[in-house]
């Protein structure tokens, strides 16, 4: 059976949830591979709202296992809130649906703190993260730091695994005029909500593989966009992890071999939360309509989104870096109305025409979009469940876009609802 694997295609924010949900129907095991809580997704379902950043958007449906890989960083505090709030929506949540990977590193309070702290420290440039603390968490796994979720079953590792960490968070808390942490009082923490993780425990490497080799159909899914991976990536402007198609495997370690179809999730213009580098980005009335039309806010840290044009040069890139097979196409209904489309379909560089985004960030900042004009259309495109619902120029519009990206389109999503999405090619079938 295939498995496929669910990347965004930009810098996060194309529709993730409600495209992983839509598939997950059709999955048996949703797996998250990388990632923390600083990722959010909408999801919509028969007019009820769920919002996750932490769980498997696949953990709404019932009869479905869902997992949280050891590429995760796992704020066991965050999951517990979130696990009580879906239950509160009538959601079933158990150790029979949901497993954490034994090896998922775990963020402290003591991320948070060290995130927030070097954020806004004056002699550093923002990155312009969400403070939660992913960063510093994945600092540590690097470092051999970490707490992982298997150590919080036994007290002598814990204290062990504790006193490594401090050793390095106390001396980066003292530079930043931070005090000490108090250890009694984080292991006590530790202590406390080690049950309320433990429970969901389990070998995630030897599960997955075991349902592969049953005939189970595996979706993976990321969180965040490959724009933002921490090597292929606008950086220093990037999330803490691999976001590409590649990190499926090693995030969940189940081999390459098992990926069968990477599906690469692209919105119908683009838009990035925080700083950084953004050639087609619209500082005008045409860039807060787009963000209108699209209620362009972050659903974790609810900030405004920034606004631009669809970037064909960067979504033609971030489909070879992830090898994705096809894209699930969203939000054009946001564009219904515009008399006029334009696609960046190449950057100046100081005279210079380029078909990719330089690597360095200087080069990065000073990359000028150069635009292809196409005619909009007036008719509406929500809701649209067939080609045939569409207008001759929207049409026209995502058969440009397939032509300039170099990726055919899988599925056409014109609406938050689930159902109001047009199937060309299913990702899972054989």
């Amino acid at each position: 059976m295939a498995n496929v694997v669910v990347v965004g295609a930009q810098w996060g924010d194309e529709g993730k949830g409600k495209i992983v949900d839509w598939l997950s129907e059709r999955a048996d095991v949703i797996a998250r591979f990388q990632g923390g809580h600083n990722a959010g997704h909408t999801l919509v379902i028969d007019g009820t709202v769920y919002k996750l950043s932490l769980l498997p958007s696949g953990i709404v449906r019932g009869g479905k296992l869902s997992v949280i890989g050891n590429g995760v960083v796992l704020d066991p505090w965050h999951l517990v809130e979130e696990i009580a709030k879906l239950r509160a929506q009538g959601v079933d949540i158990t150790p029979e649906n949901l497993m954490i990977a034994e090896n998922t590193p775990l963020i402290l309070p003591i991320h948070g703190e060290l995130d927030r702290a070097r954020e806004s420290h004056s002699a550093v440039a923002k990155i312009g993260t969400t403070g939660r603390g992913i960063g510093p968490a994945y600092e540590d796994k690097v470092g051999r730091r970490s707490i992982r979720v298997a150590d919080l079953a036994d007290a002598a590792t814990l204290e062990t695994r504790v006193d490594r960490a401090l050793v390095h968070h106390d001396a980066l808390r003292r530079g930043l005029g931070l005090p000490e942490v108090d250890r009694a009082e984080l292991l006590e923490a530790l202590r406390a909500i080690a049950p309320s993780v433990l429970e969901y425990a389990a070998p995630v490497w030897k599960v997955l593989n075991e349902q592969r080799r049953a005939g189970k159909r595996i979706l993976f899914e990321g969180a965040q966009g490959a724009l933002l991976d921490i090597d292929f990536g606008t950086y220093p402007f990037v999330t803490s992890s691999n976001v590409i198609a590649g990190q499926a495997a090693t995030g969940t370690g189940i081999g390459p071999g098992a990926i069968d179809f990477v599906l690469g999730i692209v919105k119908a213009y683009t838009t990035r939360v925080g700083e950084g580098p953004f050639p087609a980005e619209l500082n005008d009335e045409t860039g807060q309509r787009l963000g209108e039309r699209g209620r362009e806010f972050g659903t974790v840290t609810g900030r405004k989104r920034r606004c631009g044009w669809f970037d064909a040069v960067l979504v033609r890139q971030t489909c070879m870096t992830s090898g994705v097979n096809g894209i699930a196409f969203t939000k054009l209904d946001v564009l219904d109305g515009f008399e006029t489309l334009k696609i960046c379909v190449a950057y100046d560089l100081d005279g210079t025409r380029l078909d990719y985004l330089p690597t360095a960030a200087d080069q990065q900042a000073r990359c000028v979009p150069i635009y292809e004009e196409m005619e909009g259309w007036s008719d509406s495109t929500e809701g649209a469940r067939s080609w045939a619902d569409l207008p001759a120029a929207a049409i026209k519009y995502v058969r440009r876009v397939e032509e300039l990206i170099g990726c055919p389109v899988a599925l056409l999503s014109t609406s938050p609802e689930r159902e109001d999405t047009i199937l060309v090619t299913d990702p899972f079938a054989d």
